[in-house]
Order: C-alpha cells, then structure tokens, then sequence
C-alpha cells in the first residue's frame, strides 16, 4: 500500500535520484527537497491536514525556513496557533528566537526533512528555554541516519509522516 504523502511527495518531484552533496558535505545518491514540492497546495495542504489531524498540540512551530510553511498551513488546517523558530539569534529588535507565543503552551515542531535530528534537537530546546512543553517533533521525511536515535535519547517522540526507505521502494512502482 502506497503511503498518501510519499505519492505526493514523489508526484511533486520531492525525491530525485543522482549524485548530490548535502549541506553537512556528505556526498548522497538522493536529494529531498520538501521546501519546493510544498510550493504545490495540494502536497502543502494533504501533510498540514494529516498533521493537524492526528496529534494534539496548543502551538505548531517551525524552524525557519523549511520548517515555516509547514507550520503554518497546519495552524491553519488546525485552527490553532503557530510560531516561527528562528535559524540564528538577531542582534536587533526584540531580539527573540520565537515569532509567537509558546510559553506554558504544548508546542508540536514541525519539519520538511530530518537527518541527524540536530535542527530538531535545536527547534525543542529554543522551544523549552522559551518556557514551551515540547517534546515532539512531526518530519515530512526522515532520511533515516540518526534523527530517531538522537531525539529517542532526549525523551523527545519523533513522528516521520514517510521514511525515506518508504520512498526508495515506491520511487521503483510509481510512474
């Protein structure tokens, strides 16, 4: 049975095969790119309602940038509130980390792709030293190479929609 979302994503062109180098300067035999398919409302709008659906949350967050859409089109979905996580710390303004209020709140972080869980592993612990309750992070795709592992250590669920060995087997029957 062909998991919904990783049609989509393949149908969007989320999963491509060659030769890549990631940013960590791995070298990777496929690239995920969920930033560009969720450009595509039907992709964006299936994950924001899945997700809103099936787990409880006060706050959806997203560390920027591939992390935002997806934040908020499920606070949308969801009729709930989102926050915005920032990738690095700004040296003027306000200068928070968070866009939206988390504090006291149950915050359920969203991601595109997981790899190592080092971004999530930085989304929940910016979330928690804003005051948040987060131990939760939902991934469009987990690459499968140590997010699980890493989050599982710090007591944080980790919840992929596909994995990518999900992805590597449907790539083989879908047109």
């Amino acid at each position: 049975m062909v998991n919904p979302i990783a049609a989509l994503l393949i149908h969007y062109k989320a999963f491509e095969t060659g030769d890549f180098t990631l940013a960590s300067g791995a070298k990777s035999t496929y690239y995920i790119d969920v930033k560009t398919a969720v450009t595509h409302p039907d992709l964006l709008t299936a994950i924001a309602r899945h997700v809103a659906e099936s787990y409880e949350f006060d706050v959806v967050a997203g560390v920027a940038v591939g992390g935002v859409s997806l934040a908020v089109a499920t606070a949308l979905a969801a009729k709930k509130p989102y926050a915005i996580i920032r990738a690095a710390e700004k040296s003027h303004g306000k200068k928070e980390m968070i866009i939206g209020n988390v504090r006291n709140m149950r915050v359920l972080l969203i991601e595109d792709v997981t790899t190592s869980g080092g971004s999530a592993l930085y989304g929940i612990e910016t979330l928690r030293n804003a005051g948040a309750r987060a131990d939760c992070v939902v991934t469009v795709v987990d690459r499968e190479q140590g997010a699980e592992a890493l989050l599982s250590k710090q007591g944080i669920k980790f919840l992929p929609l596909v994995r990518v060995s999900e992805l590597l087997n449907e790539k083989q029957f879908l047109p």
